[in-house]
């Protein structure tokens, strides 16, 4: 898979915020098909940090009512990425996306 194609964007949140701040963890919007490593292997060519872990998991799309429309969200993988003490990704910093 190519490492460009892995990381799809990343997931912002005011917990996930915290966790940043706290543990040094990141999270990412990935490919459905991406494996732990392939993850972890595309943060660390794309950032230039090193990654000590990769937990993932796959968010179910909530359904949703449009007056009598009844429809479902897609479903995504998120990735939350632990570095290294004393690496961190500038892409977070100062609020801009």
């Amino acid at each position: 898979m190519n490492l460009n194609d892995v990381i799809k964007g990343p997931l912002i949140t005011e917990k996930l915020d915290k966790a940043r701040e706290k543990f040094r963890q990141y999270s990412f919007i990935v490919d459905r098909k991406a494996t732990k490593h392939d993850v972890s292997r595309a943060v660390q060519a794309l950032f230039k940090v090193t990654v000590e872990g990769v937990n993932t998991n796959i968010v179910r799309g909530k359904t949703k009512r449009v007056g009598k429309s009844i429809g479902q969200r897609p479903n995504f993988k998120k990735a939350v990425v632990t570095l290294k003490e004393g690496d961190k990704i500038e892409l977070f910093e100062g609020g801009a996306v």
